[in-house]
Protein backbone atom coordinates (compact mmCIF):
# COMPACT_ATOMS: atom_id res chain seq x y z
CA UNK A 1 0.00 0.00 0.00
CA UNK A 2 1.48 3.35 -0.71
CA UNK A 3 1.87 6.29 2.22
CA UNK A 4 -1.20 7.89 2.90
CA UNK A 5 -0.51 11.91 2.42
CA UNK A 6 -1.01 14.32 5.14
CA UNK A 7 -0.97 17.37 5.66
CA UNK A 8 1.68 18.58 8.73
CA UNK A 9 0.57 21.71 9.27
CA UNK A 10 -3.09 20.63 10.59
CA UNK A 11 -0.58 19.19 13.94
CA UNK A 12 -3.27 17.48 15.60
CA UNK A 13 -4.27 15.01 12.76
CA UNK A 14 -0.72 14.62 11.64
CA UNK A 15 0.18 13.53 15.25
CA UNK A 16 -2.44 11.24 15.11
CA UNK A 17 -1.04 9.42 12.10
CA UNK A 18 2.26 8.68 13.52
CA UNK A 19 0.67 7.25 16.15
CA UNK A 20 -1.46 4.90 13.50
CA UNK A 21 1.88 4.55 12.05
CA UNK A 22 4.28 3.69 14.65
CA UNK A 23 1.37 1.38 15.78
CA UNK A 24 1.60 -0.59 12.59
CA UNK A 25 -1.03 1.19 10.41
CA UNK A 26 -0.55 2.88 7.18
CA UNK A 27 2.66 5.19 6.18
CA UNK A 28 2.14 8.49 5.67
CA UNK A 29 3.85 10.82 3.75
CA UNK A 30 3.79 14.35 5.34
CA UNK A 31 3.01 17.83 3.54
CA UNK A 32 3.19 21.18 3.91
CA UNK A 33 2.48 22.78 0.79
CA UNK A 34 -1.18 23.74 -1.04
CA UNK A 35 -1.46 20.73 -2.81
CA UNK A 36 0.11 17.31 -2.07
CA UNK A 37 3.15 16.04 -3.87
CA UNK A 38 2.29 13.30 -6.53
CA UNK A 39 4.50 9.61 -4.99
CA UNK A 40 5.22 7.31 -7.54
CA UNK A 41 3.21 4.65 -7.99
CA UNK A 42 3.90 1.03 -7.45
CA UNK A 43 7.52 1.92 -6.38
CA UNK A 44 9.47 -0.99 -3.97
CA UNK A 45 8.08 -0.40 -0.03
CA UNK A 46 9.85 -2.09 2.42
CA UNK A 47 8.98 -4.16 5.19
CA UNK A 48 7.29 -1.84 8.38
CA UNK A 49 7.46 1.20 6.33
CA UNK A 50 6.31 4.06 8.74
CA UNK A 51 7.20 7.26 7.37
CA UNK A 52 8.32 9.18 4.08
CA UNK A 53 9.89 12.03 4.40
CA UNK A 54 11.21 15.05 1.74
CA UNK A 55 15.01 16.09 2.55
CA UNK A 56 15.63 19.59 2.82
CA UNK A 57 17.79 19.65 0.11
CA UNK A 58 17.95 22.77 -1.95
CA UNK A 59 18.29 21.48 -5.62
CA UNK A 60 17.36 19.06 -7.88
CA UNK A 61 15.09 16.29 -8.08
CA UNK A 62 13.10 15.97 -4.52
CA UNK A 63 14.13 13.13 -2.72
CA UNK A 64 11.54 11.34 -0.53
CA UNK A 65 13.75 9.01 2.57
CA UNK A 66 11.81 5.94 3.37
CA UNK A 67 11.93 5.29 7.17
CA UNK A 68 10.73 2.06 9.56
CA UNK A 69 8.89 1.90 12.62
CA UNK A 70 12.06 0.62 13.97
CA UNK A 71 14.06 3.49 12.88
CA UNK A 72 11.99 5.99 14.04
CA UNK A 73 11.66 4.43 16.94
CA UNK A 74 15.35 4.04 17.64
CA UNK A 75 16.21 7.80 17.07
CA UNK A 76 13.50 8.96 19.56
CA UNK A 77 14.43 6.82 22.18
CA UNK A 78 18.42 6.99 21.63
CA UNK A 79 17.92 11.03 21.94
CA UNK A 80 15.43 10.72 25.09
CA UNK A 81 18.55 8.02 26.61
CA UNK A 82 20.93 11.08 25.68
CA UNK A 83 19.11 13.92 27.37
CA UNK A 84 18.50 11.89 30.33
CA UNK A 85 14.89 10.71 29.76
CA UNK A 86 11.35 11.68 28.07
CA UNK A 87 10.06 14.97 29.01
CA UNK A 88 7.48 17.63 27.24
CA UNK A 89 8.24 19.17 23.96
CA UNK A 90 8.16 22.40 22.05
CA UNK A 91 7.96 22.58 18.69
CA UNK A 92 8.66 25.87 17.13
CA UNK A 93 9.79 24.44 13.67
CA UNK A 94 7.71 23.40 10.51
CA UNK A 95 6.47 19.46 11.51
CA UNK A 96 6.71 18.39 7.83
CA UNK A 97 10.95 18.03 8.10
CA UNK A 98 12.48 15.39 9.61
CA UNK A 99 13.46 17.63 12.65
CA UNK A 100 9.70 18.79 13.20
CA UNK A 101 8.55 15.04 12.95
CA UNK A 102 10.92 13.80 15.54
CA UNK A 103 9.34 16.35 18.29
CA UNK A 104 6.07 15.37 17.77
CA UNK A 105 7.58 11.19 17.51
CA UNK A 106 9.15 11.71 20.65
CA UNK A 107 6.27 13.00 22.19
CA UNK A 108 4.40 10.14 21.36
CA UNK A 109 7.13 7.83 22.94
CA UNK A 110 7.26 9.82 26.46
CA UNK A 111 3.14 9.80 26.74
CA UNK A 112 3.53 14.26 26.76
CA UNK A 113 1.72 16.40 24.99
CA UNK A 114 3.88 18.79 22.96
CA UNK A 115 3.47 22.06 22.78
CA UNK A 116 3.24 23.86 18.95
CA UNK A 117 3.54 27.29 17.68
CA UNK A 118 1.82 28.09 14.25
CA UNK A 119 5.39 30.17 13.76
CA UNK A 120 8.26 31.16 15.41
CA UNK A 121 8.05 34.84 17.27
CA UNK A 122 10.23 36.08 20.43
CA UNK A 123 6.69 36.33 22.38
CA UNK A 124 4.83 33.53 21.28
CA UNK A 125 7.96 31.21 22.49
CA UNK A 126 8.29 32.50 25.36
CA UNK A 127 4.41 32.61 26.04
CA UNK A 128 4.98 28.35 25.23
CA UNK A 129 7.71 27.95 27.41
CA UNK A 130 5.33 28.95 30.42
CA UNK A 131 2.78 26.37 29.13
CA UNK A 132 5.28 23.44 29.24
CA UNK A 133 3.96 21.54 32.79
CA UNK A 134 6.50 18.36 32.61
CA UNK A 135 9.24 18.10 34.96
CA UNK A 136 12.07 17.83 31.87
CA UNK A 137 11.70 20.17 29.51
CA UNK A 138 13.02 20.03 25.65
CA UNK A 139 13.03 21.97 22.23
CA UNK A 140 14.23 22.18 18.75
CA UNK A 141 15.67 25.33 17.43
CA UNK A 142 17.93 26.37 14.31
CA UNK A 143 20.44 28.20 15.01
CA UNK A 144 18.78 31.68 13.72
CA UNK A 145 16.17 31.13 16.16
CA UNK A 146 18.67 30.92 19.58
CA UNK A 147 20.23 33.84 18.19
CA UNK A 148 17.33 36.06 17.68
CA UNK A 149 16.06 34.91 21.25
CA UNK A 150 19.24 35.53 23.02
CA UNK A 151 19.12 38.91 20.76
CA UNK A 152 15.82 39.36 22.19
CA UNK A 153 16.20 40.64 25.85
CA UNK A 154 16.10 39.48 29.52
CA UNK A 155 12.54 37.57 28.98
CA UNK A 156 13.89 35.69 26.29
CA UNK A 157 17.16 34.56 27.25
CA UNK A 158 15.85 33.27 30.72
CA UNK A 159 13.22 31.34 28.99
CA UNK A 160 16.21 29.98 26.49
CA UNK A 161 17.27 28.27 30.14
CA UNK A 162 13.95 27.19 31.29
CA UNK A 163 15.04 23.58 29.02
CA UNK A 164 16.45 20.51 30.52
CA UNK A 165 17.84 20.46 26.90
CA UNK A 166 17.94 22.78 23.56
CA UNK A 167 18.69 20.17 20.35
CA UNK A 168 20.22 23.05 17.96
CA UNK A 169 20.13 21.84 14.26
CA UNK A 170 19.21 22.76 10.46
CA UNK A 171 22.38 24.62 10.02
CA UNK A 172 26.20 24.63 11.56
CA UNK A 173 26.03 26.99 15.08
CA UNK A 174 28.93 29.28 15.58
CA UNK A 175 31.26 29.25 18.50
CA UNK A 176 30.11 32.28 19.96
CA UNK A 177 26.71 31.47 19.72
CA UNK A 178 26.96 28.15 21.94
CA UNK A 179 29.51 29.94 23.67
CA UNK A 180 27.24 33.34 24.84
CA UNK A 181 24.38 30.15 25.61
CA UNK A 182 26.65 28.26 27.78
CA UNK A 183 27.38 31.10 29.73
CA UNK A 184 23.63 31.78 30.53
CA UNK A 185 23.14 28.39 31.69
CA UNK A 186 21.70 26.95 28.96
CA UNK A 187 21.92 23.22 27.63
CA UNK A 188 22.82 23.21 24.63
CA UNK A 189 23.06 19.75 22.08
CA UNK A 190 24.12 20.50 18.63
CA UNK A 191 22.81 18.04 16.07
CA UNK A 192 24.20 15.93 13.18
CA UNK A 193 21.81 13.98 11.03
CA UNK A 194 19.18 14.24 8.19
CA UNK A 195 16.18 13.22 7.23
CA UNK A 196 18.23 10.05 5.87
CA UNK A 197 18.77 9.08 9.58
CA UNK A 198 15.43 9.62 11.02
CA UNK A 199 17.29 12.80 11.85
CA UNK A 200 19.70 14.17 14.64
CA UNK A 201 22.42 10.79 15.26
CA UNK A 202 25.09 12.39 16.46
CA UNK A 203 24.48 15.37 19.37
CA UNK A 204 27.34 17.68 19.87
CA UNK A 205 30.02 15.66 17.98
CA UNK A 206 29.33 12.40 20.22
CA UNK A 207 26.77 9.49 18.02
CA UNK A 208 23.93 8.35 19.87
CA UNK A 209 23.20 4.84 21.11
CA UNK A 210 22.81 2.63 17.93
CA UNK A 211 25.01 4.94 15.25
CA UNK A 212 28.20 4.32 14.23
CA UNK A 213 30.46 7.29 12.05
CA UNK A 214 33.08 6.15 9.40
CA UNK A 215 35.13 8.66 7.67
CA UNK A 216 36.76 7.69 4.19
CA UNK A 217 40.21 8.82 3.36
CA UNK A 218 39.07 11.86 1.30
CA UNK A 219 37.14 12.70 4.52
CA UNK A 220 33.14 12.04 3.32
CA UNK A 221 31.24 10.57 6.48
CA UNK A 222 29.34 7.52 5.94
CA UNK A 223 26.40 6.82 9.28
CA UNK A 224 25.87 3.67 10.09
CA UNK A 225 23.00 2.70 12.47
CA UNK A 226 19.70 1.20 13.43
CA UNK A 227 18.29 4.56 12.99
CA UNK A 228 19.07 4.77 8.73
CA UNK A 229 16.51 5.20 6.04
CA UNK A 230 15.59 1.91 3.92
CA UNK A 231 16.26 4.28 0.65
CA UNK A 232 14.84 6.66 -1.13
CA UNK A 233 10.82 6.31 -2.62
CA UNK A 234 11.01 5.20 -6.31
CA UNK A 235 14.77 6.14 -7.13
CA UNK A 236 16.49 2.67 -6.89
CA UNK A 237 19.22 3.73 -8.41
CA UNK A 238 20.36 6.57 -5.95
CA UNK A 239 19.21 4.51 -3.42
CA UNK A 240 21.54 1.85 -4.44
CA UNK A 241 24.76 4.47 -4.58
CA UNK A 242 23.79 6.33 -1.21
CA UNK A 243 22.82 3.70 1.00
CA UNK A 244 24.40 -0.25 1.69
CA UNK A 245 25.02 -2.56 4.45
CA UNK A 246 27.88 -3.78 6.86
CA UNK A 247 28.82 -7.19 6.80
CA UNK A 248 26.60 -7.98 10.08
CA UNK A 249 23.70 -6.37 7.96
CA UNK A 250 24.00 -2.84 9.52
CA UNK A 251 22.68 -0.69 7.37
CA UNK A 252 24.79 2.54 6.32
CA UNK A 253 24.71 6.40 4.66
CA UNK A 254 27.43 7.54 2.41
CA UNK A 255 26.67 11.24 3.37
CA UNK A 256 27.82 14.34 0.75
CA UNK A 257 29.69 15.44 3.80
CA UNK A 258 33.22 15.86 4.89
CA UNK A 259 34.50 15.96 8.75
CA UNK A 260 37.23 14.89 10.56
CA UNK A 261 37.94 13.20 14.34
CA UNK A 262 39.45 15.38 16.97
CA UNK A 263 39.55 15.12 20.79
CA UNK A 264 37.02 12.06 20.37
CA UNK A 265 34.07 14.09 19.01
CA UNK A 266 33.24 14.45 14.78
CA UNK A 267 33.70 17.77 13.34
CA UNK A 268 31.77 17.96 10.36
CA UNK A 269 33.27 20.42 8.06
CA UNK A 270 30.48 21.02 5.44
CA UNK A 271 29.06 19.52 2.57
CA UNK A 272 31.76 18.24 -0.40
CA UNK A 273 29.72 20.99 -2.89
CA UNK A 274 30.23 23.61 -0.06
CA UNK A 275 33.27 23.43 -0.25
CA UNK A 276 35.33 26.58 -1.95
CA UNK A 277 37.67 25.91 -4.63
CA UNK A 278 39.67 29.00 -5.03
CA UNK A 279 43.02 28.79 -7.16
CA UNK A 280 42.92 25.25 -6.82
CA UNK A 281 42.89 25.25 -3.04
CA UNK A 282 39.72 24.00 -0.98
CA UNK A 283 38.45 25.96 1.61
CA UNK A 284 35.63 24.54 3.86
CA UNK A 285 32.99 27.24 4.93
CA UNK A 286 32.88 26.34 8.53
CA UNK A 287 36.08 27.39 9.10
CA UNK A 288 35.92 30.60 7.87
CA UNK A 289 32.42 31.20 9.77
CA UNK A 290 33.93 30.72 13.22
CA UNK A 291 36.49 32.69 12.46
CA UNK A 292 34.52 35.46 11.47
CA UNK A 293 31.97 34.84 14.16
CA UNK A 294 34.91 35.68 16.72
CA UNK A 295 34.08 39.11 15.81
CA UNK A 296 32.15 40.76 18.10
CA UNK A 297 29.95 42.85 15.94
CA UNK A 298 29.08 39.69 13.65
CA UNK A 299 26.22 38.00 15.13
CA UNK A 300 25.34 35.32 12.13
CA UNK A 301 28.24 34.26 8.68
CA UNK A 302 27.98 31.99 6.36
CA UNK A 303 30.83 31.63 3.83
CA UNK A 304 30.09 30.37 -0.02
CA UNK A 305 32.08 30.49 -3.10
CA UNK A 306 31.78 33.10 -5.57
CA UNK A 307 32.65 32.83 -9.30
CA UNK A 308 35.89 34.36 -10.12
CA UNK A 309 37.14 34.71 -13.62
CA UNK A 310 41.14 34.09 -12.55
CA UNK A 311 40.75 31.76 -9.50
CA UNK A 312 37.54 29.23 -10.22
CA UNK A 313 35.89 30.76 -7.20
CA UNK A 314 36.61 33.91 -4.57
CA UNK A 315 35.68 33.41 -0.50
CA UNK A 316 32.57 35.49 0.05
CA UNK A 317 31.06 36.30 3.37
CA UNK A 318 27.73 37.15 4.27
CA UNK A 319 27.28 38.31 7.34
CA UNK A 320 24.72 39.96 10.07
CA UNK A 321 26.38 42.69 11.93
CA UNK A 322 25.80 44.85 14.82
CA UNK A 323 27.63 48.07 13.09
CA UNK A 324 28.43 48.56 9.17
CA UNK A 325 31.61 46.56 8.97
CA UNK A 326 34.15 46.67 5.76
CA UNK A 327 35.48 43.82 3.98
CA UNK A 328 39.17 45.02 4.88
CA UNK A 329 38.40 45.36 8.40
CA UNK A 330 37.01 42.07 8.51
CA UNK A 331 40.27 40.58 6.48
CA UNK A 332 42.22 42.00 8.92
CA UNK A 333 41.12 40.37 12.00
CA UNK A 334 40.94 36.85 10.36
CA UNK A 335 44.74 37.35 9.44
CA UNK A 336 46.03 35.48 12.36
CA UNK A 337 42.83 33.44 12.12
CA UNK A 338 42.87 31.75 8.79
CA UNK A 339 45.35 30.92 6.02
CA UNK A 340 45.75 33.93 3.55
CA UNK A 341 43.73 31.74 0.72
CA UNK A 342 40.78 31.16 3.37
CA UNK A 343 40.45 35.16 3.75
CA UNK A 344 37.28 36.78 2.15
CA UNK A 345 37.18 38.58 -1.11
CA UNK A 346 33.86 39.37 -1.04
CA UNK A 347 31.62 40.52 1.58
CA UNK A 348 27.82 41.13 2.37
CA UNK A 349 26.35 43.10 5.19
CA UNK A 350 22.91 41.83 5.60
CA UNK A 351 19.77 42.46 7.81
CA UNK A 352 18.95 38.90 8.01
CA UNK A 353 20.80 35.91 6.40
CA UNK A 354 17.89 33.73 3.99
CA UNK A 355 16.95 30.42 5.10
CA UNK A 356 15.31 27.68 3.63
CA UNK A 357 12.43 25.63 4.30
CA UNK A 358 14.67 23.90 6.91
CA UNK A 359 16.31 26.35 8.40
CA UNK A 360 19.48 25.73 6.28
CA UNK A 361 21.23 29.30 4.88
CA UNK A 362 20.65 29.44 1.46
CA UNK A 363 23.81 29.73 0.04
CA UNK A 364 22.42 29.98 -3.78
CA UNK A 365 20.14 33.19 -2.70
CA UNK A 366 23.21 34.75 -1.36
CA UNK A 367 25.19 34.13 -4.55
CA UNK A 368 22.85 36.03 -6.34
CA UNK A 369 22.13 38.85 -3.72
CA UNK A 370 23.47 42.47 -5.56
CA UNK A 371 25.72 44.55 -3.07
CA UNK A 372 29.20 42.40 -2.48
CA UNK A 373 31.97 44.27 -1.66
CA UNK A 374 34.65 43.07 -3.87
CA UNK A 375 38.52 42.75 -3.39
CA UNK A 376 40.54 43.92 -5.81
CA UNK A 377 43.95 41.59 -5.55
CA UNK A 378 45.88 40.03 -7.50
CA UNK A 379 45.79 36.36 -6.39
CA UNK A 380 43.76 34.67 -3.64
CA UNK A 381 46.84 34.17 -1.05
CA UNK A 382 47.88 37.67 -1.06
Amino acid sequence: MQPFRVYAEALSAYRDALAVALDGGPAIAPYAESAAPELPANAALPDDLALVVSTSGSTGTPKRAMLTRAALIASADATHERLGGPGQWLLPMPAQFIGGTQVLIRSLRAGTTPITLESFGIREFTDATAELTHRRRYTALVPTQLRRLLDAGTEARAAVTHFDGILLGGAAADPGLLAEAADLGATVLTTYGSSETAGGCVYSGVPLSGTTVEIADDGRITLCGSTIASGYLGRPELTAATFGHRTDGTRTFHTDDVGVWRDDRLHVLGRVDDLINTGGVKVAPRIVEAAATDHPDILEAVALGLPDMEWGQAVGLAVRARNDLQLHEIRAMLRDRLPAYALPRRLLLLDEIPVRGSGKPDRAALAAYPGWQTLAAPSPAD
